[in-house]
């Protein structure tokens, strides 16, 4: 008997925190009736249908990379019914982004269902970097940047010391590139806040070794295999 969350994600159904949203919001059945988190399955026994399909034998991996514009979510379904990152993906796996990327914010989303990957590219345990590059208004003091770079206190405790780079001050705006190995909701903008600037632009330039090199907005491709060996290495699989 295993957690049906832990079932769901080595079936390729996206990460374990995935899978847990999922069964919130009661897309799971085992044995007909709705599942509840935490609950334990035997996989040779119970019946388990995710959205009306039966959770059978793990799917092929698969990795692609997005290039997420503005204006859409990185979640499969969304209360106010705003575009989803999954909108602009046309692929016959089932697939989830991994990790958060704002509303407003662009750049580099993954996609997969390899759960044991997806995973540990979300747990801050296994420190991996995330690089931005994000523009603020104002011009930015290099007090700031000593701060940012050293931890600055939000409202969910200190980050953690962070790489950032002056790369740009003109007129009444300046251009960081921080990376983080935390991924906290919205941090990136609360720490520009915490240091008393605002977030005009962000974008999401790599995750570990992968980057967005060559992919304009709204793109996609697989990764390569290559990539996923580095991104497998890079957390420890």
């Amino acid at each position: 008997m295993e957690r049906l969350q832990k079932v769901m994600a080595q079936a390729g159904l996206g990460s374990r925190r995935a899978c847990e949203g999922m069964i919130s919001e009661g897309r799971v059945l085992v044995n007909g009736k709705p599942a509840v988190l935490g609950q334990k399955v035997d996989v040779a026994k119970d019946v388990i249908l995710v959205d009306g399909r039966p959770l059978g034998a793990s799917e092929p991996k698969r990795y692609y990379i997005l290039n997420k514009p503005r204006g859409y979510v990185t979640t499969s379904r969304d209360q106010f019914a705003r575009r989803s990152v999954l909108d602009l993906v046309s692929v016959p796996e089932r697939i989830y982004p991994v990790g958060r990327l704002d509303y407003d914010s662009e750049g580099l989303v993954l996609l997969t269902n390899d759960g044991d990957l997806a995973y540990r590219i979300m747990h801050p345990r296994f420190k991996l970097p995330k690089t931005y590059r994000v523009r603020l208004q104002g011009q930015v003091t290099m007090d700031a940047v000593y701060r940012l770079r050293t931890g600055v206190m939000l409202e969910d405790g200190p980050t953690a010391p962070a790489q950032v780079e002056l790369l740009k001050v003109a007129g009444d705006t300046s251009v960081l590139r921080i990376t983080i190995t935390e991924g906290r909701n919205r941090q990136i903008r609360r720490m520009c806040a915490a240091v008393g600037y605002e977030v005009v632009r962000l974008v999401r330039e790599a995750i570990g070794p992968i980057s967005l090199r060559g992919l304009a907005a709204g793109q996609y491709r697989p990764l390569r295999p290559r990539e996923i060996e580095n991104l497998y290495r890079a957390v420890g699989l």
